[in-house]
């Protein structure tokens, strides 16, 4: 599986990116899978289903299935999160894996920048950044410059830099 993510600081556009490339990478005809990192408590899950119900029981893993769609929830009940590169191994194969956040992984990455957010790049200190996708004109950046809202030239960009026909 081919890995390639998209990092940012927060409102500069990585999910609406995400969401665009994984539309367009499908409209090519690959198979795309997608990880979200969140900093925060997320739960997906609420107060008084079945599921929830069994998950604060105790249960450490908790599968919920539907003719529509599956879904595997697992509690670390304190232990540490694991690394991506193990939440990887749990993905069925695909043709791309996108990831949204994971700034300091090792993985390829295009970095989303607004700048309305009022912060630096990223990738004046992060060298797995491959690309800027900007909303802006940027000077002195030695990184090929994307246009945010040009998801077609984004995803040519990803595909290149992977060796991935699409």
């Amino acid at each position: 599986m081919k890995i390639y993510g998209v990092t940012g600081w927060k409102n500069t556009g990585k999910t609406t990116l995400m969401e665009g490339l994984v539309t367009e990478m499908v409209s090519r005809g690959l198979r795309v899978s997608t990880v979200k990192h969140a900093h925060h408590d997320t739960e997906i899950d609420h107060p008084g289903r079945d599921s929830y119900r069994h998950r604060t029981a105790g249960a450490t893993e908790v599968v919920l299935s539907s003719p529509r769609r599956w879904a595997v929830m697992h509690e670390l009940r304190n232990a540490p999160e694991p690394p991506l590169a193990e939440l990887l191994t749990r993905l069925s194969p695909v043709d791309l894996v996108l990831i949204e956040g994971y700034k300091r992984a090792p993985h390829p990455k295009i970095e989303a920048y607004r700048a309305a957010a009022g912060r630096d790049l990223l990738a004046r200190s992060n060298a797995t950044i491959r690309a800027v996708a900007s909303d802006t004109v940027l000077e002195g950046v030695d990184l090929p410059l994307l246009d945010l809202n040009d998801t077609q030239a984004i995803a040519d960009f990803i595909l290149g830099d992977l060796g991935v026909q699409g």
